[in-house]
């Protein structure tokens, strides 16, 4: 099968990034055919290139249509639809907030795959998303990256944030008086600290503790790292058996997130510091949350989207009105009104520290200036 996964940039290892390169690897592996499309290129897309996948920036070089079109991030699935008439997609929402990740109704997709059940919350409140083709399919980690750590020592010695958003405007500082006062010795793996980190599976079995979320702490449980649940949004509980059935569907995510970063909410967390259960949280992340199983089920779900389109008859008036619809929501001017929201959002929140603030202002006026988005 040839599945063409959509992205807005491969070029900084994070989250959907990171996704696209192990999901193509993995379905280059089971024999299929990925291939990747963005409009910004970099350090993902020349790893993948190196591995034999075909990467485009212009989906007009592509070598052959897709079978099913994986789309992430709905300004490159809209295109991929558009350039591709007759081609079903299925549509993945990673975030419970936020542009990029915003759902829309196309009768040519056929599934609606959200990472966490706020995800799937985001996609149930679309009125026009039929139920039946919505699914949850959870964040996997690929295990043979990231192999198991040695026995955990009695009491932690050494911890890194592992994290993207890290710097001193952030939750940075918090952990910093957290390890100065506990005598770890702490490090920052992540974008802030100069760039992405590309290979983190060569750098966790370093470490007893990790501060991270989401994705970041799904791979720091699979190598067996005490992980901490913490980031710009705000600090969660430590990862255990009795909680990881409520923490798992959440992604580790965001919406766990819910105390305030401090030194002593998260010493209070860290003093739970258990060997022997994170071992058996570890063996549960590698038992539960392998790439493999979950690349069968992403098979399994093209396969049916593309068995679906099939043996529905869509009229062009209905992929026409869906396309109107999309632009009247999402055209230039819709996406400037909810930068500007945004931004005045931004302005409006009492933030730590000007730097923060000031960077967020940045953000938004780049955000607003760039017509690809």
């Amino acid at each position: 099968m040839k599945i063409l996964l959509t992205n807005s940039d491969l070029d900084l290892y994070a989250g959907t990034q990171v996704v696209v390169r192990d999901l193509s690897l993995e379905l280059q592996r089971l024999g299929h055919q990925p291939m990747a499309w963005s409009r910004k290129l970099g350090d993902v897309a020349r790893e993948l290139l190196a591995h034999g996948v075909e990467v485009t920036d212009d989906l007009r070089r592509l070598s052959s249509a897709p079978d099913v079109i994986h789309g992430q991030h709905h300004p490159l699935v809209m295109d991929a639809l558009l350039h591709f008439p007759n081609v079903p997609a299925v549509l993945v929402c990673h975030a419970a907030k936020g542009f990029t990740e915003a759902p829309f109704y196309s009768p040519r997709i056929m599934r609606y795959v959200a990472v966490d059940n706020r995800c799937r919350a985001r996609l149930e409140k679309h009125s026009q998303i039929p139920a039946h083709r919505i699914q949850v399919i959870l964040n996997a980690v690929d295990l043979e990256r990231f192999r198991p750590r040695g026995r955990l020592p009695a009491r932690p010695l050494r911890a890194a944030v592992f994290s993207n958003n890290a710097s001193r405007f952030t939750h940075l500082p918090a952990i910093r008086k957290l390890a100065k006062e506990m005598g770890l010795q702490l490090e920052v793996l992540g974008r802030r600290r100069g760039k992405t980190v590309p290979d983190p599976q060569n750098f966790l079995p370093r470490y007893d503790v990790v501060f991270a979320k989401a994705r970041c702490a799904l791979e720091a449980l699979a190598v067996g790292n005490v992980v901490v649940l913490c980031d710009v949004a705000g600090a969660g509980p430590l990862v255990t058996t009795k909680n990881f059935d409520a923490l798992r569907p959440m992604n580790f995510g965001a919406g766990v997130l819910v105390n305030p970063v401090s030194a002593g909410v998260l010493r209070a967390e860290l003093e739970r510091y258990d060997p022997v259960d994170a071992a058996q949280v570890s063996a549960r992340v590698r038992s539960e949350a392998g790439l493999q199983a979950a690349a069968r089920q992403w098979l399994d779900v093209y396969a049916s989207a593309v068995e679906e389109l099939a043996r529905t008859e869509i009229h062009p008036s209905e992929e026409n009105a869906a396309t109107e619809n999309y632009f009247q929501q999402w055209g230039r001017e819709k996406r400037l009104e909810w930068a500007k929201a945004q931004f005045r959002r931004i302005k409006s929140i009492p933030l730590v520290g000007t730097g923060l603030h000031h960077l967020g202002r940045r953000a938004a006026r780049a955000w607003m200036k760039n017509p690809e988005l």
